[in-house]
């Protein structure tokens, strides 16, 4: 029987401690070493105790999250979710802490409705950190900008690329966009995340690769080559379809698909029926198994497909499932899919 995941949470809120302790009383394989309510105490309680997971507020009295954050990467890297309301300003600090190398981050809430706990979907977010390794990443600057005679070009010609990821999207992401030129066809993504997350993410992005314009996906866009959208965190589904002026988007209310608002696999089946043989799907790192059939119906529609490989990704879930079902034309390390996505053919 595997050992028990020891879980340190740091919160300078008394309630919030109590919800995510509270919601993890159901789970016998995640054992809570400790309750710190600020990184003062959290430091002791680290070397005492030893925690496999680090559940950590953003925002705390004497030093923040993300101080705290940078001082456990580079002396004692553990895994790291960090805890954020739901602000455009904690938005930015968390995409931060993502490219730092926190596993993930999760919506703060201080109230919860009858019979619910806001932190139930928490434990499953903790399980998975306990299971990777931290990666010390740092705040890295701009890619170096090349030289239109220096760029790479599109072996074939796409109508449409569509990607797919979830946690450890944020940076996989930047790494795929930044191999592409500003001549690329249009790219729609799907990458799960909170409302404010994914327009602080699109902003940061557009601000980095000059050669894409980047941007949160809005209702009925047409889309044009060199343009990136993605799809907005909240309570709509991000689509396309094919009218008079070409590739739009559409953005759709609807209940969650496995679990999630945005889904994958709604974006991917949508381009597998627009698009089709002329479109390009990716599929990232993430948990669970959103995007894994939409890929399957990608490829059977004739697209050319591409899962990221195990060794390269934070979580192997989405991949892996799609690699199973045979959905993947190309099982790609992520440093290699900018490459194999511009040398790939159409059918």
């Amino acid at each position: 029987m595997a050992s028990p995941v020891k879980v340190l949470i740091v919160d300078d809120s008394r309630t919030v401690r109590a919800m995510i302790r509270h919601a993890f009383q159901s789970h016998p394989d995640l054992v809570i070493t400790g309750e710190a309510a600020n990184p003062i105490e959290a430091r002791d309680m680290i070397i005492q105790d030893q925690p496999d997971v680090i559940t950590l507020d953003i925002e705390m009295p004497n030093i923040n999250g993300l101080q705290f954050l940078e001082k456990i990467m580079r002396l004692r890297p553990i895994p790291v979710v960090m805890v954020s309301s739901l602000t455009e300003r904690n938005a930015e600090i968390a995409l931060t802490a993502l490219q730092m190398g926190a596993f993930d981050c999760y919506p703060k809430a201080t109230a919860t409705v009858p019979g619910t706990n806001a932190y139930a979907g928490l434990a499953g977010i903790v399980r998975q950190a306990a299971r990777s390794k931290p990666v010390v990443r740092g705040v890295t600057s701009a890619p170096e900008t090349l030289a239109p005679s220096e760029r790479k070009n599109w072996a074939q010609s796409h109508d449409l690329i569509a990607i797919g990821s979830s946690t450890g999207g944020v940076e996989a992401i930047e790494e795929v966009l930044s191999g592409f030129p500003a001549n690329s066809p249009p790219i729609v993504i799907c990458q799960h995340m909170p409302a404010f997350f994914t327009a602080s993410f699109a902003n940061r992005l557009d601000k980095k690769l000059a050669s894409l314009s980047i941007a949160e996906a809005q209702d009925r866009e047409v889309l044009k080559p060199g343009t990136v959208r993605i799809a907005p965190g909240g309570t709509r589904h991000l689509t396309v379809t094919r009218g008079d002026q070409g590739l739009t988007t559409r953005l759709l209310p609807g209940p969650p698909l496995n679990g999630h608002v945005p889904s994958v696999d709604m974006l991917f089946d949508s381009v597998a029926e627009q698009v089709g043989p002329r479109s390009l799907g990716i599929i990232l790192t993430g948990m669970g198994q959103d995007g894994a059939e939409g890929l399957l119906a990608l490829k059977k529609s004739g697209a050319w497909t591409i899962a990221q490989d195990k060794a390269s990704c934070v979580v192997y879930g989405m991949p892996r499932v799609a690699a199973e079902l045979g959905a993947a034309s190309q099982v790609v390390a992520l440093t290699q899919i900018s490459a194999a996505a511009m040398n790939a053919r159409t059918r």
